[in-house]
């Protein structure tokens, strides 16, 4: 993946973030290019790949109110890392992993395949000019990408405040053959993020999609 699908964030990150990233209890995972023995790492739960959590908070209220599930967590942004790790820790939950990283590089370098039950993608990166299209997470390629890591019934949730972009994903998955479903009532179980706070706050329009690996 040579094309960045998000924007570099500087942050001054705590020292509770900081001390969170520095544990060593395994929650945290390095980036590399080995393959994860995700039954392993999870103790045989099935595992669902989010891709950006921002502060952590509706990761780690999806992972308490379903500790059957394996969430594995990825952002670049430090000082969210931070955050997740901690609450994580605070709430006892031992069905989180993060990695720091480009989730599509994970994807691609770090999951074998059809490893996944399931890809959470929550308000990525609009990427509004029609000249940074091309940087949006939801391309043909990725959706590929992301379709040859998902089991066959696996699902992938995304939502969106920005509504080209809602339009442009539906067309992508309609132009492929993996991937099956489209706009559904937002889940009354997602937690709202404190990024959709603000765009309900700002009266937003949100969409919520749903795709089933064909």
């Amino acid at each position: 993946m040579t094309i960045r699908t998000y924007i570099p964030r500087r942050g001054r990150v705590s020292k509770r973030q900081a001390t969170a990233i520095a544990e060593a209890d395994g929650l945290l995972l390095p980036a590399g290019d080995e393959l994860l023995d995700l039954g392993k790492i999870f103790a045989g739960l099935s595992v669902v790949l989010e891709i950006g959590f921002g502060t952590g908070s509706a990761t780690v209220a999806m992972a308490a109110n379903d500790l059957e599930l394996g969430i594995l967590a990825v952002d670049v942004h430090t000082p969210g890392l931070g955050d997740l790790l901690y609450r994580a820790r605070e709430s006892h939950l031992t069905n989180i992993r993060a990695i720091a990283g480009d989730g599509l590089v994970v994807a691609e370098q770090m999951l074998p395949e059809l490893a996944l039950a399931g890809i959470r993608t929550f308000f990525p990166d609009p990427w509004p000019k029609a000249r940074h299209h091309k940087r949006r997470l939801v391309t043909p390629l990725n959706a590929a990408l992301l379709a040859s890591r998902t089991k066959a019934g696996g699902f992938w949730h995304l939502a969106t405040d920005w509504q080209p972009y809602a339009a442009q994903m539906q067309e992508v998955f309609a132009s492929s053959t993996q991937w099956l479903g489209g706009v559904i009532p937002r889940p009354q179980d997602r937690p709202v993020t404190r990024y959709e706070a603000t765009a309900i706050h700002e009266r937003r329009d949100i969409t919520d999609l749903w795709y089933l690996r064909n």
